[in-house]
């Protein structure tokens, strides 16, 4: 498989390999994995949110 990113694309990916000491097909693995799971609740009629508890605040995360 071949995979096309841009420059900030890939340089994302380095970053949270490097910062999660994974490999770049594990981060993407994972990534896919949770698309995978946050698509299939949202397709139950559930929602998504960011939460700041300090400042008591929720964020809906709308996704594509």
């Amino acid at each position: 498989m071949t995979l096309n990113l841009t420059a900030a694309e890939m340089d994302a990916l380095d970053e949270i390999a490097q910062k999660k000491d994974l490999s770049k097909t594990s981060v993407v693995r994972q990534a896919l994995r949770l698309y995978r799971a946050v698509d299939l609740r949202l397709a139950a009629g559930e929602k998504l949110y960011f939460e700041d508890e300090a400042e008591n605040k929720k964020s809906e995360v709308m996704v594509i």
